[in-house]
Protein backbone atom coordinates (compact mmCIF):
# COMPACT_ATOMS: atom_id res chain seq x y z
CA UNK A 1 0.00 0.00 0.00
CA UNK A 2 1.69 3.42 -1.45
CA UNK A 3 -0.14 7.51 -0.51
CA UNK A 4 0.96 10.00 -2.83
CA UNK A 5 0.89 13.45 -0.90
CA UNK A 6 1.32 15.56 -3.96
CA UNK A 7 -2.32 16.14 -4.22
CA UNK A 8 -5.71 16.83 -1.67
CA UNK A 9 -6.02 18.85 1.25
CA UNK A 10 -2.99 18.89 3.48
CA UNK A 11 -3.91 18.88 7.07
CA UNK A 12 -5.94 15.41 6.68
CA UNK A 13 -3.16 14.02 4.74
CA UNK A 14 -0.68 15.47 7.14
CA UNK A 15 -2.96 14.00 10.55
CA UNK A 16 -3.60 10.49 8.66
CA UNK A 17 -0.19 10.14 8.34
CA UNK A 18 0.95 11.39 11.36
CA UNK A 19 -1.61 9.35 13.99
CA UNK A 20 0.03 5.42 12.89
CA UNK A 21 3.39 6.95 13.31
CA UNK A 22 2.35 8.16 17.09
CA UNK A 23 0.67 4.84 17.91
CA UNK A 24 3.58 2.99 16.33
CA UNK A 25 6.05 4.60 18.31
CA UNK A 26 3.58 4.43 21.35
CA UNK A 27 3.61 0.71 21.10
CA UNK A 28 7.45 0.81 20.63
CA UNK A 29 7.99 2.80 23.71
CA UNK A 30 5.53 0.38 25.47
CA UNK A 31 7.66 -2.37 25.23
CA UNK A 32 10.55 -0.28 26.31
CA UNK A 33 8.74 0.63 29.02
CA UNK A 34 7.57 -2.51 29.97
CA UNK A 35 11.08 -3.54 30.80
CA UNK A 36 11.44 -1.04 33.26
CA UNK A 37 7.59 -1.05 34.71
CA UNK A 38 8.23 -5.08 35.16
CA UNK A 39 11.94 -4.98 36.73
CA UNK A 40 10.82 -2.06 39.06
CA UNK A 41 8.23 -3.42 40.51
CA UNK A 42 8.98 -7.63 40.54
CA UNK A 43 12.59 -7.27 41.36
CA UNK A 44 13.95 -4.11 42.61
CA UNK A 45 15.57 -0.08 42.17
CA UNK A 46 19.06 -2.11 41.19
CA UNK A 47 17.82 -3.77 38.16
CA UNK A 48 15.64 -0.46 37.11
CA UNK A 49 18.99 1.21 37.59
CA UNK A 50 20.46 -1.12 35.37
CA UNK A 51 18.11 -0.92 32.81
CA UNK A 52 18.25 2.84 33.12
CA UNK A 53 21.71 3.16 32.89
CA UNK A 54 21.52 0.90 29.41
CA UNK A 55 18.77 2.65 27.91
CA UNK A 56 20.86 5.96 26.65
CA UNK A 57 23.19 3.40 25.26
CA UNK A 58 20.75 1.24 23.39
CA UNK A 59 19.05 3.86 22.10
CA UNK A 60 22.08 6.03 20.91
CA UNK A 61 22.85 2.84 18.52
CA UNK A 62 19.63 2.42 17.38
CA UNK A 63 18.73 5.81 16.89
CA UNK A 64 22.07 5.35 14.51
CA UNK A 65 20.55 2.90 12.56
CA UNK A 66 17.18 4.30 12.62
CA UNK A 67 19.00 8.08 11.52
CA UNK A 68 20.52 5.94 8.28
CA UNK A 69 17.50 4.69 7.35
CA UNK A 70 15.23 7.61 7.85
CA UNK A 71 17.85 9.93 5.74
CA UNK A 72 17.58 6.90 2.89
CA UNK A 73 14.25 7.36 2.96
CA UNK A 74 14.88 11.00 2.19
CA UNK A 75 15.69 10.06 -1.13
CA UNK A 76 13.48 7.40 -1.47
CA UNK A 77 10.26 9.70 -1.19
CA UNK A 78 11.60 12.17 -3.51
CA UNK A 79 12.08 9.56 -6.44
CA UNK A 80 8.71 8.28 -5.69
CA UNK A 81 7.27 11.64 -5.70
CA UNK A 82 9.18 12.29 -9.01
CA UNK A 83 7.72 8.91 -10.20
CA UNK A 84 11.31 7.69 -11.26
CA UNK A 85 10.86 3.96 -9.98
CA UNK A 86 13.83 2.73 -11.60
CA UNK A 87 16.10 4.75 -9.56
CA UNK A 88 14.07 4.01 -6.28
CA UNK A 89 14.51 0.33 -7.28
CA UNK A 90 18.37 0.46 -7.04
CA UNK A 91 18.28 2.90 -4.14
CA UNK A 92 16.60 0.43 -2.14
CA UNK A 93 18.81 -2.51 -3.05
CA UNK A 94 21.95 -0.72 -2.59
CA UNK A 95 20.89 0.57 0.66
CA UNK A 96 19.65 -2.84 2.15
CA UNK A 97 22.52 -4.43 0.82
CA UNK A 98 25.07 -1.88 2.36
CA UNK A 99 22.84 -1.89 5.52
CA UNK A 100 23.36 -5.57 6.45
CA UNK A 101 26.68 -5.58 6.15
CA UNK A 102 26.79 -2.30 8.62
CA UNK A 103 24.35 -3.60 10.91
CA UNK A 104 26.37 -7.26 11.30
CA UNK A 105 29.52 -5.12 11.82
CA UNK A 106 28.16 -2.51 14.70
CA UNK A 107 26.93 -6.04 16.13
CA UNK A 108 30.31 -7.43 17.06
CA UNK A 109 31.50 -4.28 17.84
CA UNK A 110 29.18 -3.25 20.53
CA UNK A 111 29.00 -6.94 22.21
CA UNK A 112 32.71 -7.01 22.85
CA UNK A 113 32.54 -2.94 23.87
CA UNK A 114 29.69 -3.06 26.04
CA UNK A 115 31.57 -3.00 29.38
CA UNK A 116 33.49 -0.49 28.07
CA UNK A 117 30.45 1.45 27.26
CA UNK A 118 29.34 0.91 31.11
CA UNK A 119 32.81 2.36 32.41
CA UNK A 120 32.24 5.53 30.04
CA UNK A 121 29.02 6.10 31.90
CA UNK A 122 30.70 5.74 35.41
CA UNK A 123 28.44 2.90 36.15
CA UNK A 124 27.39 1.64 39.85
CA UNK A 125 29.79 -1.17 40.61
CA UNK A 126 26.64 -2.52 42.28
CA UNK A 127 24.74 -3.41 38.87
CA UNK A 128 27.59 -3.28 36.51
CA UNK A 129 27.53 -7.14 36.05
CA UNK A 130 24.04 -6.99 35.80
CA UNK A 131 23.77 -4.12 33.07
CA UNK A 132 26.73 -5.70 30.73
CA UNK A 133 24.40 -9.17 30.60
CA UNK A 134 21.80 -6.71 29.47
CA UNK A 135 23.43 -4.65 26.91
CA UNK A 136 25.15 -7.64 24.66
CA UNK A 137 21.84 -9.40 24.76
CA UNK A 138 19.80 -6.59 23.31
CA UNK A 139 22.68 -6.26 20.99
CA UNK A 140 22.26 -9.57 19.40
CA UNK A 141 19.34 -7.93 17.52
CA UNK A 142 20.60 -5.24 16.17
CA UNK A 143 20.33 -6.80 12.41
CA UNK A 144 17.01 -7.40 13.15
CA UNK A 145 16.44 -4.36 14.01
CA UNK A 146 18.24 -2.56 10.84
CA UNK A 147 15.64 -4.60 8.38
CA UNK A 148 12.67 -3.24 10.51
CA UNK A 149 13.67 -0.06 10.57
CA UNK A 150 14.67 0.04 6.84
CA UNK A 151 11.77 -1.28 5.85
CA UNK A 152 9.12 0.63 7.90
CA UNK A 153 10.95 3.78 6.34
CA UNK A 154 10.72 2.70 3.07
CA UNK A 155 7.25 1.93 3.37
CA UNK A 156 6.65 5.33 4.74
CA UNK A 157 8.55 7.49 2.44
CA UNK A 158 6.21 5.77 -0.09
CA UNK A 159 3.44 7.02 1.93
CA UNK A 160 1.97 4.20 3.89
CA UNK A 161 2.37 4.92 8.17
CA UNK A 162 -0.51 1.93 9.02
CA UNK A 163 1.05 -1.01 7.77
CA UNK A 164 4.48 -0.67 10.44
CA UNK A 165 2.16 -0.29 12.81
CA UNK A 166 0.58 -3.24 12.84
CA UNK A 167 3.90 -5.17 13.02
CA UNK A 168 4.47 -2.98 16.25
CA UNK A 169 1.47 -3.53 18.21
CA UNK A 170 2.40 -7.28 17.75
CA UNK A 171 5.72 -6.80 18.33
CA UNK A 172 4.69 -5.03 21.80
CA UNK A 173 2.17 -7.54 23.17
CA UNK A 174 4.63 -10.23 22.68
CA UNK A 175 7.33 -8.32 24.26
CA UNK A 176 5.03 -7.56 27.28
CA UNK A 177 4.14 -11.10 27.85
CA UNK A 178 7.66 -12.60 27.40
CA UNK A 179 8.61 -10.12 30.36
CA UNK A 180 5.94 -11.66 32.65
CA UNK A 181 7.15 -14.50 31.71
CA UNK A 182 10.83 -14.73 31.53
CA UNK A 183 11.30 -12.12 34.79
CA UNK A 184 8.25 -12.36 36.59
CA UNK A 185 7.66 -16.91 36.21
CA UNK A 186 11.28 -17.78 35.31
CA UNK A 187 12.85 -14.95 37.33
CA UNK A 188 15.67 -13.95 35.26
CA UNK A 189 16.02 -10.23 35.76
CA UNK A 190 17.33 -7.59 33.50
CA UNK A 191 18.19 -10.42 31.38
CA UNK A 192 14.84 -11.95 30.87
CA UNK A 193 13.73 -8.49 29.67
CA UNK A 194 16.42 -8.45 26.85
CA UNK A 195 15.79 -11.82 25.36
CA UNK A 196 11.90 -10.62 25.65
CA UNK A 197 12.89 -7.56 23.48
CA UNK A 198 15.19 -9.74 20.85
CA UNK A 199 11.95 -12.20 20.35
CA UNK A 200 9.56 -8.97 20.04
CA UNK A 201 12.15 -7.55 17.21
CA UNK A 202 12.74 -10.73 15.21
CA UNK A 203 9.11 -11.33 15.15
CA UNK A 204 8.45 -7.21 13.93
CA UNK A 205 10.73 -8.03 11.15
CA UNK A 206 9.39 -11.19 9.75
CA UNK A 207 5.93 -9.71 9.55
CA UNK A 208 7.19 -6.65 8.23
CA UNK A 209 8.99 -8.66 5.26
CA UNK A 210 6.39 -11.18 5.13
CA UNK A 211 3.40 -8.04 4.42
CA UNK A 212 5.60 -6.19 1.72
CA UNK A 213 6.12 -9.77 -0.06
CA UNK A 214 2.24 -10.37 -0.48
CA UNK A 215 0.76 -6.71 -0.37
CA UNK A 216 3.60 -4.04 -1.60
CA UNK A 217 4.26 -5.16 -5.34
CA UNK A 218 6.16 -2.03 -5.80
CA UNK A 219 8.73 -3.56 -2.87
CA UNK A 220 8.85 -6.76 -4.45
CA UNK A 221 12.23 -6.04 -6.54
CA UNK A 222 13.03 -10.01 -7.29
CA UNK A 223 16.42 -10.21 -8.29
CA UNK A 224 17.06 -6.56 -8.27
CA UNK A 225 17.33 -7.17 -4.87
CA UNK A 226 20.70 -8.29 -5.52
CA UNK A 227 21.72 -5.24 -6.97
CA UNK A 228 24.53 -2.89 -5.76
CA UNK A 229 24.71 0.57 -7.28
CA UNK A 230 27.50 2.16 -5.24
CA UNK A 231 26.54 5.67 -6.75
CA UNK A 232 23.07 4.98 -5.14
CA UNK A 233 24.62 3.64 -2.27
CA UNK A 234 27.04 6.52 -1.39
CA UNK A 235 23.94 8.68 -2.04
CA UNK A 236 22.14 6.83 0.60
CA UNK A 237 25.07 7.03 2.92
CA UNK A 238 25.15 11.01 2.43
CA UNK A 239 21.81 11.34 3.23
CA UNK A 240 21.35 8.57 6.06
CA UNK A 241 24.84 9.78 7.65
CA UNK A 242 23.83 12.97 8.80
CA UNK A 243 20.64 11.66 9.80
CA UNK A 244 22.15 9.10 11.58
CA UNK A 245 24.82 11.59 13.32
CA UNK A 246 22.18 13.98 14.22
CA UNK A 247 20.13 11.32 15.91
CA UNK A 248 23.43 10.10 17.52
CA UNK A 249 24.45 13.19 18.45
CA UNK A 250 20.87 13.76 20.66
CA UNK A 251 22.18 10.51 22.19
CA UNK A 252 25.48 10.78 22.80
CA UNK A 253 24.08 14.36 24.88
CA UNK A 254 21.71 11.88 26.76
CA UNK A 255 24.61 9.65 27.52
CA UNK A 256 26.83 12.35 28.69
CA UNK A 257 23.73 13.22 31.21
CA UNK A 258 23.00 9.95 32.55
CA UNK A 259 26.50 9.67 33.44
CA UNK A 260 26.67 12.54 35.90
CA UNK A 261 23.75 11.09 37.16
CA UNK A 262 24.67 8.42 37.62
CA UNK A 263 26.98 9.94 40.24
CA UNK A 264 23.89 11.20 42.49
CA UNK A 265 22.97 7.53 43.69
CA UNK A 266 20.74 4.77 42.94
CA UNK A 267 17.65 6.50 44.11
CA UNK A 268 18.29 9.73 41.40
CA UNK A 269 19.51 7.21 39.37
CA UNK A 270 15.83 5.44 39.07
CA UNK A 271 13.91 8.51 38.92
CA UNK A 272 15.62 9.56 36.37
CA UNK A 273 14.84 6.12 34.28
CA UNK A 274 11.27 6.59 34.94
CA UNK A 275 11.03 9.78 34.15
CA UNK A 276 12.88 9.54 30.99
CA UNK A 277 10.72 7.03 29.88
CA UNK A 278 7.84 9.18 30.39
CA UNK A 279 9.51 11.71 28.79
CA UNK A 280 9.79 9.43 25.72
CA UNK A 281 5.56 8.47 25.78
CA UNK A 282 5.19 12.86 25.77
CA UNK A 283 8.40 13.40 23.21
CA UNK A 284 8.04 11.35 20.13
CA UNK A 285 4.62 12.02 19.24
CA UNK A 286 6.48 15.43 18.34
CA UNK A 287 8.65 13.99 16.59
CA UNK A 288 6.46 12.03 14.95
CA UNK A 289 4.58 14.79 13.87
CA UNK A 290 8.15 16.20 12.50
CA UNK A 291 8.77 13.16 10.16
CA UNK A 292 5.39 13.20 8.66
CA UNK A 293 5.99 16.69 7.52
CA UNK A 294 9.42 15.13 6.59
CA UNK A 295 7.63 12.45 4.05
CA UNK A 296 4.75 14.96 2.67
CA UNK A 297 7.75 17.62 1.79
CA UNK A 298 10.13 15.21 0.68
CA UNK A 299 7.18 13.71 -2.19
CA UNK A 300 6.05 17.30 -3.01
CA UNK A 301 10.12 18.29 -3.08
CA UNK A 302 10.28 15.48 -5.95
CA UNK A 303 7.39 16.57 -7.42
CA UNK A 304 8.64 20.63 -7.74
CA UNK A 305 5.34 21.45 -6.06
CA UNK A 306 6.71 24.63 -3.85
CA UNK A 307 3.49 25.84 -2.77
CA UNK A 308 2.46 22.75 -0.92
CA UNK A 309 6.04 22.71 0.79
CA UNK A 310 5.28 26.16 2.01
CA UNK A 311 1.57 25.23 3.37
CA UNK A 312 2.76 21.94 4.73
CA UNK A 313 5.08 23.48 6.71
CA UNK A 314 2.70 25.71 8.11
CA UNK A 315 0.08 23.15 8.76
CA UNK A 316 2.50 20.86 10.71
CA UNK A 317 3.45 23.61 13.13
CA UNK A 318 0.24 24.29 14.12
CA UNK A 319 -0.21 20.44 14.92
CA UNK A 320 2.73 20.65 16.86
CA UNK A 321 1.34 23.71 18.73
CA UNK A 322 -1.63 21.72 19.57
CA UNK A 323 -0.18 18.82 20.81
CA UNK A 324 2.63 20.67 22.75
CA UNK A 325 0.19 22.66 24.82
CA UNK A 326 -1.83 19.34 25.69
CA UNK A 327 0.78 17.16 26.48
CA UNK A 328 2.33 19.54 28.92
CA UNK A 329 -0.97 19.66 31.07
CA UNK A 330 -1.04 15.60 30.96
CA UNK A 331 2.51 15.77 32.52
CA UNK A 332 2.34 18.15 35.00
CA UNK A 333 -1.40 17.57 36.94
CA UNK A 334 -0.47 13.55 36.41
CA UNK A 335 3.39 13.55 37.86
CA UNK A 336 2.17 11.88 40.92
CA UNK A 337 0.66 8.67 39.18
CA UNK A 338 2.78 8.38 36.39
CA UNK A 339 5.54 8.03 38.76
CA UNK A 340 4.22 4.98 40.34
CA UNK A 341 3.82 3.29 37.38
CA UNK A 342 7.22 2.68 37.85
CA UNK A 343 8.25 2.71 41.60
CA UNK A 344 6.56 3.26 44.74
CA UNK A 345 9.84 3.75 46.15
CA UNK A 346 8.72 7.45 47.89
CA UNK A 347 11.87 8.93 47.37
CA UNK A 348 12.11 7.61 43.92
CA UNK A 349 8.50 9.27 42.90
CA UNK A 350 9.59 12.57 44.64
CA UNK A 351 12.87 13.23 42.73
CA UNK A 352 10.91 12.16 39.44
CA UNK A 353 7.74 14.88 40.37
CA UNK A 354 9.79 17.24 40.61
CA UNK A 355 12.13 16.13 37.37
CA UNK A 356 9.20 15.81 35.35
CA UNK A 357 6.52 19.09 36.18
CA UNK A 358 9.50 21.38 35.35
CA UNK A 359 10.26 19.44 31.55
CA UNK A 360 6.10 19.22 31.20
CA UNK A 361 5.93 23.54 31.13
CA UNK A 362 8.67 23.49 28.51
CA UNK A 363 7.10 21.14 26.05
CA UNK A 364 6.97 23.79 23.11
CA UNK A 365 9.54 24.31 22.75
CA UNK A 366 10.72 20.71 21.31
CA UNK A 367 7.53 20.99 19.44
CA UNK A 368 8.94 23.96 17.30
CA UNK A 369 12.34 22.13 17.00
CA UNK A 370 10.96 19.24 15.73
CA UNK A 371 8.44 20.96 13.22
CA UNK A 372 11.39 23.04 12.26
CA UNK A 373 13.82 20.01 11.92
CA UNK A 374 10.79 18.69 9.87
CA UNK A 375 11.24 20.86 7.15
CA UNK A 376 14.66 20.97 6.90
CA UNK A 377 14.68 17.07 6.42
CA UNK A 378 12.44 17.14 3.87
CA UNK A 379 13.56 19.67 1.39
CA UNK A 380 17.21 17.40 1.83
CA UNK A 381 18.87 20.23 4.15
CA UNK A 382 20.06 17.46 6.21
CA UNK A 383 23.07 19.21 7.71
CA UNK A 384 20.80 21.88 9.12
CA UNK A 385 19.12 19.66 11.46
CA UNK A 386 22.69 18.22 12.56
CA UNK A 387 24.10 21.36 13.47
CA UNK A 388 21.27 22.50 15.37
CA UNK A 389 21.30 19.22 17.13
CA UNK A 390 24.73 19.84 17.83
CA UNK A 391 24.35 22.98 19.59
CA UNK A 392 21.62 21.77 21.23
CA UNK A 393 23.30 18.94 23.16
CA UNK A 394 26.53 21.31 23.84
CA UNK A 395 24.30 23.60 25.68
CA UNK A 396 22.41 20.87 27.26
CA UNK A 397 25.17 19.40 28.79
CA UNK A 398 27.60 22.80 29.51
CA UNK A 399 25.02 23.52 31.65
CA UNK A 400 24.15 20.32 33.50
CA UNK A 401 27.64 20.32 33.95
CA UNK A 402 27.09 23.83 35.76
CA UNK A 403 23.94 23.60 37.38
CA UNK A 404 24.38 19.80 39.21
CA UNK A 405 28.19 20.23 39.81
CA UNK A 406 28.72 24.38 40.79
CA UNK A 407 25.12 25.25 41.74
CA UNK A 408 24.40 21.66 43.05
CA UNK A 409 20.70 22.06 41.99
CA UNK A 410 20.37 17.89 41.83
CA UNK A 411 18.03 16.37 39.81
CA UNK A 412 16.42 19.74 39.29
CA UNK A 413 19.49 20.98 37.05
CA UNK A 414 18.65 18.24 34.68
CA UNK A 415 15.04 20.06 32.94
CA UNK A 416 16.54 23.47 33.73
CA UNK A 417 19.30 22.12 31.53
CA UNK A 418 17.24 21.08 28.57
CA UNK A 419 15.97 24.30 28.70
CA UNK A 420 19.26 25.61 28.15
CA UNK A 421 19.56 23.33 24.90
CA UNK A 422 16.08 23.89 23.31
CA UNK A 423 16.63 27.60 23.38
CA UNK A 424 20.22 27.77 21.78
CA UNK A 425 18.43 25.48 19.25
CA UNK A 426 16.09 27.99 18.60
CA UNK A 427 18.52 30.69 18.26
CA UNK A 428 20.73 28.37 16.01
CA UNK A 429 17.43 27.27 13.17
CA UNK A 430 15.04 30.40 13.06
CA UNK A 431 17.69 33.02 11.27
CA UNK A 432 18.02 29.86 8.73
CA UNK A 433 14.18 29.35 8.61
CA UNK A 434 13.27 32.88 8.22
CA UNK A 435 15.87 33.34 5.10
CA UNK A 436 13.91 30.32 3.34
CA UNK A 437 10.70 32.47 3.78
CA UNK A 438 11.60 34.96 2.48
CA UNK A 439 13.22 32.89 -0.40
CA UNK A 440 9.12 31.39 -0.58
CA UNK A 441 7.91 35.16 -0.35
Amino acid sequence: MTNDMTSGKITPILIKFTIPLVLGNIFQLLYNAADSIIVGKFVGKEALAAVGTCNPIVTLILLFISGLCMGASVLMSMHYGAKDYDRLSTQLSSTMIGGLIFSVMITIICIVASPTFLSLMKTDSAIVQEATVYLRIVFVGLTFTFIYNFFANVMRALGDSRSPLYFLVISAVINIVGDLFFVVVLEWGSAGCAISTVISEAISCLLCGVYIKIKVPILCLGKKWYCFDAKSFLQSVQYGWVSAMQQATVQLGKLGIQAMVNTMGVSVMAAFAAVNRIDDFAYTPQQNIGHAMTSFLAQNKGAGKEDRIRTGFLCGMRIEGIYGVMICIVCFFFANPLMRLFSEDDLVVTYGMDYLRLIALMYLLPAATNGIQGYFRGIGDLKITLYSSLINMAVRVAAAILFIFVFKLGIIALPVAYLCGWLAMLVAELPLLIRKWRVWS
